[in-house]
């Protein structure tokens, strides 16, 4: 069972500033407890075809994660893929931005997770988890951003 979360948040802060601090992935341990590493290859700015590895920890597990920026397109839309091998993964992701005025943000992430052999097994339960906190990770999004 593959399927989709995602989360909305309004963000007071500019949309081009909001945008920076998403597209700079490093930034992600400030607002996903589970990401506990991050490197980005190129070094330089976010671009399509910029790759995010990470370690993360998911029901006390550490696995190794890659991401390949698919689209980016400043200041309102990033796209990725997951391109590590994993039992779950997050095959399609991103952001959506849109100024809701001259200082405020609507970002909107989701992520596709499809399953990978026993994984396909699991998929349902990362799924339950993460909508269940979709609605906190927006918050965490929004605290971040807010407090850089």
């Amino acid at each position: 069972m593959a399927g989709q979360f995602e989360a909305t948040t309004e963000i007071n802060r500019p949309v081009e500033e909001v945008f920076a601090f998403l597209a700079d992935g490093t930034n992600d341990p400030e607002f996903s407890p589970r990401v506990q590493k991050i490197t980005k290859t190129p070094q330089g700015p976010t671009a399509v075809g910029t790759v995010f590895t990470s370690t993360v920890k998911d029901a006390g597990m550490k696995t190794g994660r890659e991401f390949r920026i698919t689209e980016f397109e400043a200041p309102h839309r990033i796209r990725w893929t997951e391109i590590s091998k994993n039992l779950v993964t997050a095959d399609q992701g991103g952001y959506d931005l849109e100024a809701t005025g001259p200082a405020t943000t609507r970002v909107r992430i989701f992520n596709a997770l499809e399953g990978h052999g026993i994984g396909k097994l699991l998929v349902g339960f990362a799924l339950v988890a993460a909508r269940k906190d979709a609605p906190a990770f927006g918050q965490r999004i929004k605290a971040a951003v807010e407090a850089s």
